[in-house]
This record gives C-alpha cells, structure tokens and sequence, in this order.
C-alpha cells in the first residue's frame, strides 16, 4: 500500500505525481490531502482527470485494492483496518487537521507493516511526520519532497527532522520508486 499526504500546494503536486505512476502499479495507494472540513469533494474528479491509476473517494468499508487511488473525504479522517478496509472517523482533529495525515499513516503502517510506503509532500504543518516515523517503526518505506522543491517547506522539514527518510527527492524520483516498489 501506498500512503500519500500533503497539505499547502498538495493538489498541484499531486497532478504531477500521479500521472508518473505506472497504470499497472501492483499497490493501492490512499491520499490525505488538507481542506476545509467544509469543502466540496471535487479533488478526485481533479486527479482523475490526469492520473495513470482510477480515482474515487473513500467510504466506510471500502475494501483497499491494488491499482486505485482513494482520497480521504473532507471533513473525516481515513483510516486502514486490520481487515485492510478504510474506515472513516469524525475523532478529534489531529495538527489541527480533519483528515489527518498522521491518522491515516499510522493505521496503514499497522495494517500493512512493511508492505507500505508513506509519502509526504508540500504543507504547512508537521502533520505526517510522526505518522511516517510510525511507518518507519514498522518496516515501511518513508518517501519525502525534496523541501527545495516543495511550495510549502514545513512539512516536509518537519519529517525529515522528526522521521528521517528512506528517499528524499523530487516528484519525479518519488514517483520512480513508487513504481518500483509496486511491480507485480
């Protein structure tokens, strides 16, 4: 499983990573992204619309499957159960965030041990990094934007310094191992 988070900036990183992903990726991959707990749910017709993989909003009891992309609805926290279905929260707001980054790091590391990669890109806040050390912790994969390249540096800062990295690089080379990692 693949984990992506991002916050400040993380659509339009996102419309560049995801169309690098192999079409055949062997990996499901679940996608936080900060927004108003408000706001429409327009970001998966966004990312469809250039991505390489499917598009859909998660639900409660989605199963998590290979070769989609499911983003965290606004407004709830996405996690990973032990049964590898999302399941949705309205629990506190984690960083001052509902999704969290963190939330959905955590259960998936959990979940899926050292069989997932989480990814941290562009934002405004520390959310992430103690989920990717999480990630870490447990066998996982922790890939990070270069903060050079990043519209917003703090989060990806915040997860080189509380977290460190496996890789910490360009869109383009996180996209490369990502590939790599989901090969069938």
């Amino acid at each position: 499983m693949v984990v992506i988070g991002g916050s400040a900036g993380g659509p339009a990183a996102l419309l560049r990573l995801l169309p690098a992903l192999d079409p055949e990726l062997d990996a499901a991959i679940a996608i936080v992204i900060h927004v108003g707990a408000d706001s429409p749910d327009l970001l998966p017709s966004i990312l469809e619309a250039t991505s390489a993989l499917p598009v859909k909003l998660a639900t409660e009891r989605l199963p998590v499957v290979s070769g989609i992309v499911c983003i965290a609805p606004s407004g709830y926290h996405l996690l990973v159960g032990q049964d590898r279905c999302f399941a949705l929260s309205v629990d506190e707001k984690v960083c001052f965030s509902r999704p969290s980054i963190d939330v959905l790091f955590k259960s998936a590391g959990e979940a899926y041990r050292g069989a997932v990669v989480g990814v941290l890109l562009t934002g405004a806040s520390s959310d992430g990094a103690q989920g990717l050390k999480r990630i870490r912790e447990l066998g996982g994969l922790a890939l990070i934007q270069e903060p050079a390249e990043a519209e917003v540096d703090t989060m990806p800062r915040a997860a080189l310094e509380q977290a460190g990295a496996d890789l910490c690089a360009p869109l383009a080379a996180l996209a490369a191992r990502i590939n790599g990692f989901g090969r069938r």
